[in-house]
């Protein structure tokens, strides 16, 4: 195996690390709280949609 792979592995593995870190720290940032606030209550916004529709449906099948 020539020895030029060994250089080559361990600069991608390099870069690949520094890119993790960059992109973790860039993500964890004050200015992007608010942006994850509203997609983490995306779902329990789904569900109550969903249970307000089965409600409403349930009440013209009784009526």
């Amino acid at each position: 195996m020539n020895p030029i792979w060994g250089h080559l592995v361990g600069v991608s593995t390099l870069i690949l690390m520094v890119l993790f870190v960059a992109l973790w720290i860039w993500l964890w940032r004050k200015r992007h709280k608010p942006v994850f606030d509203r997609m983490a209550k995306i779902p329990m916004e789904d569900d109550l949609n969903a249970e307000d529709a089965t409600s409403a449906e349930e009440n013209e099948h009784h009526e």
